[in-house]
């Protein structure tokens, strides 16, 4: 049995499938990855044995500094679906299922339809799906659909998804003898998406019209040890405040600010550099700066986690029973996480764009109390680890 796995963004969307693929081994099957060309995702594959299809250019070209103007995201995008449709046959051949995370994937549905094998789409928050309960997430280079009303809103996102993907998705589909697709947005989600998220932190809101099966989140024991200059700093003192933002470019002040917030409170303070390359340490022996390592095993032992909002990271977090304080840019699925955090009240929320050093002092506040803790211990305990076990033991069902 041999499955082709594919999506396109940052290591947030890449490591979920990773941890399927994981899974999907353990079975015997046979496991192909369509992702962006990156370095560290060639070798984080190669490392487990997972054979790595490249697809579209490496996506630290997408978030630099300077961030791409709804011109070049437009193109960016055609260029990704005209990819996969040179790219995803080629990577199917054999297989017995396509499975992609991620609106981005745009045209494996019709990969699969030609191949004749079954596919399932997977998001990795709530969020993504349409439902009443709540608005679409923002998308990179489109404004933001206006007004409360969030069916209006969702018609809004399918008409721009519509207006973005359609002739192109359909000039391809006409090559392969396919017929054309009218609302893009529900042939790629299908009317039975998979949701790779904790029902305890991210549930779904039961909706009309779609089945979501919702699996948990898709993740992997990392047993990788901490780097030992970092042990020594955790062994020095209390535990300190995390700082990091992944493969996000916060605003030059938020991180600076969250430094001193912790300091304010007597608190260490543990910055991850991340894609921004974030470095505040400035000799001071109570502030250290750290590259890629093990969240699993250190989210434990630190004070709070300030942080982005991304799936994985809060999810992490959350199963570690830490209070966070999250501070997202409007892209994706951030400010819905936020809004989870903030809604458990296992920590506290900010709005990226208008955020201040007082909005972010109180928050770190209201992270660090007693009462927050003994929340975020409590959710620690309703947390799953055996989401993509359980999606695995389904698609080889769903295969079979």
């Amino acid at each position: 049995m041999r499955v082709l796995l594919s999506t396109y963004g940052t290591r947030g969307d890449v490591e979920p499938l990773v941890a399927l693929a994981v899974q999907l081994r353990a079975h015997g099957v046979e496991v192909r990855l369509c992702a962006p060309p990156d370095e560290e995702f060639a070798e984080r594959l190669a490392g487990l044995g997972v054979h790595l299809v490249p697809i579209g250019p490496p996506v630290r070209e997408l978030m630099r500094a300077t961030p791409p103007s709804a011109a070049e995201l437009a193109r960016y995008r055609t260029e990704l679906v005209d990819a996969q449709f040179g790219i995803l046959p080629a990577a199917a051949e054999g297989c017995d299922a396509l499975v992609v995370a991620g609106l981005a994937q745009v045209g494996a549905r019709s990969v699969a339809e030609a191949a004749g094998i079954p596919y399932v789409y997977v998001t990795y928050a709530a969020v993504n799906l349409p439902s009443p309960h709540h608005a679409p997430p923002p998308r990179p280079g489109w404004p933001e659909p206006a007004g409360d009303d969030n069916p209006a809103r969702w018609d809004e996102d399918a008409r721009r998804v519509n207006e973005q993907f359609r002739e192109p998705l359909n000039g391809h589909r006409a090559a392969l003898g396919l017929p054309p697709v009218d609302d893009v947005r529900a042939h790629v989600y299908t009317g039975r998406p998979w949701l790779a998220a904790d029902p305890a932190l991210g549930p779904w809101p039961e909706t009309p019209g779609i089945d979501v099966v919702q699996t948990g989140a898709w993740s992997q024991a990392d047993e990788r040890p901490l780097p030992a200059g970092l042990e020594t700093f955790l062994d020095a003192g209390a535990p300190p405040v995390y700082v990091g933002f992944g493969s996000i470019r916060p605003s030059p002040d938020i991180a600076a600010w969250a430094v001193a917030a912790a300091r304010a409170r007597g608190r260490r303070v543990l910055v991850a550099r991340g894609w921004a390359d974030l470095d505040l340490a400035d000799g001071r022996d109570d502030c250290f700066a750290v590259g890629e390592v093990n969240q699993q095993r250190l989210f434990g032992l630190v004070a709070a986690v300030v942080h982005h909002g991304g799936a994985g990271t809060t999810a992490t977090a959350a199963r570690a029973g830490v209070p966070q304080v999250v501070v997202p840019v409007q892209l994706a699925d951030n400010p819905y996480w936020a809004g989870r955090v903030a809604e458990l009240e296992v920590g506290a929320a900010l709005d990226g764009r208008t955020a201040t050093r007082a909005s972010l002092d109180a928050a770190l506040e209201t992270a660090l109390a007693p009462e927050t803790r003994a929340r975020a211990t409590a959710l620690s305990t309703r947390m799953r680890a055996d989401g993509a076990k359980v999606a695995a033991s389904l698609l080889i069902d769903t295969i079979r």
